[in-house]
């Protein structure tokens, strides 16, 4: 189980596997998608996560931005669970540690807020 290796995260970028991103994203084992949009912006449904959904990893890890300002529904966070995703939301940076360490124990996924 492992993914791709966050080297380093500051507000707007993080690099990795050496290539520098500038947009939100979401990391897969096998893929990265970047420009990663949500329909409501700083609000995250389901409906934003329908790659990870059909995936179905054992942990989602959700990076909320550097200020937190990401808000997860509840109703995310219980049909995640409702899927047998376990949902792990931090401030972008501290998220960060969380996926790396997490990946290669778990079937891991991040999605990243870059910015606030």
């Amino acid at each position: 189980m492992d993914g791709h290796e966050i080297e380093s995260y500051s507000f707007g970028k993080m690099v990795v596997d050496g290539e520098t991103y500038t947009d939100d994203l979401i990391l897969y084992p096998d893929a990265i998608q970047s420009r990663w949009y949500r329909k409501e912006g700083h609000e995250l449904s389901i409906d934003d996560l329908p790659e990870v959904v059909k995936r179905r990893p054992q942990v989602l890890v959700v990076g909320t931005g550097s200020s937190a300002q990401l808000h997860i529904f509840e109703t995310t966070k219980k049909k995640l669970l409702e899927y047998g995703i376990e949902v792990v939301a931090a401030p972008t940076d501290r998220a960060v540690n969380y996926y790396n360490r997490l990946k290669s124990k778990k079937h891991t996924i991040g999605a990243f807020h870059l910015t606030c």
